[in-house]
């Protein structure tokens, strides 16, 4: 049984989005599938209509989305509690969290409308500041939490708790912590492991530490993760999945855990996690 209504998300300043948006809206509606623009999406398309992310996450029942993996983190947080399974069209090469390039616009069509994938259920970071113990912002993020210091070239201390337990006091130039899903990102340009996106796992992950023995650890996804500036430093900040810089005091403490909610991520079965690593990291060999 095919998708009863489809949502179309584009980056509108990518390359090629509007030809693609156009094409795909043509196939979908010859095939006799109802569709929702998001709303600069329908005016790359010129079509009437377009609605807010958020209100396409309320009435539709996948959201396709047509950029990179930056494009798809940008949906995730603008749908905030209405969160629909994703299926991504890569404009460009293939991401780690896209479905297929743009190339293969027919076999995506195919694929959504036979529901011929997979819904891989990707953890989310549910990320809170407390201010003297009252929560003053709270976050979700698919990527990874990253503190980090200012334009100032000073090493800055954290304090990081385990469930409650100190683990360590990291004087570096920043401190991530990733979900499986984020492990590619950030955390692998900064040294931490590649896991794979069932794997039950989050990492931490120090940015250029001062102590050589200040590695990346791995810990449980059921884990409570505590993490606070150990003197007042006015150039320290959060940031999750790359938005917008929240400056954190002395006195805050950013807690960071398991989200009840998850992203459902469509996957072709054929392109295993194992598959898209060989082709985003160029991986080769005599046994490959």
């Amino acid at each position: 049984m095919s998708a009863k209504l489809i949502g179309l998300i584009a980056h509108a300043a990518k390359h090629g989005a509007a030809s693609l948006v156009k094409t795909l809206g043509v196939e979908f509606k010859r095939r006799g599938t109802a569709l929702k623009y998001e709303k600069k999406t329908a005016e790359l398309a010129g079509e009437p209509g377009g609605v807010s992310i958020p209100e396409l996450g309320k009435a539709c029942d996948i959201l396709v989305v047509l950029g990179g993996d930056g494009t798809i983190l940008h949906v995730l947080h603008d749908l905030k509690k209405h969160i629909k399974p994703i299926f991504g069209i890569n404009l460009g090469s293939l991401g780690f969290l896209t479905c297929v390039n743009s190339s293969a616009y027919l076999k995506a069509v195919d694929s959504i409308l036979a529901r011929d994938y997979i819904l891989s259920q990707r953890t989310l970071l549910a990320v809170e500041v407390r201010r003297k113990g009252k929560s003053i912002a709270q976050f979700t993020g698919l990527n990874d939490a990253v503190i980090s210091r200012g334009e100032h070239s000073k090493l800055i201390r954290l304090r990081t708790r385990i469930d409650h337990a100190v683990l360590t006091e990291y004087n570096a130039d920043g401190l991530i912590v990733a979900t499986a899903t984020g492990s590619t990102a950030y955390s692998l340009s900064a040294g931490g492991p590649i896991l794979m996106p069932d794997s039950g796992v989050f990492v931490i992950t120090p940015v250029c530490p001062h102590v050589l023995t200040n590695r990346t650890v791995i810990v449980s996804d059921t884990s409570e993760i505590e993490v606070s500036p150990c003197q007042e430093q006015d150039d320290v900040f959060l940031v999750v999945d790359g938005d917008e810089p929240m400056a954190i005091k002395r006195a805050d403490t950013i807690h960071i855990q398991k989200s009840a909610l998850s992203l459902p991520l469509a996957m072709l079965p054929e392109m295993s996690f194992s598959e898209i690593l060989r082709q985003k990291l160029k991986w080769s060999g005599s046994a490959v």
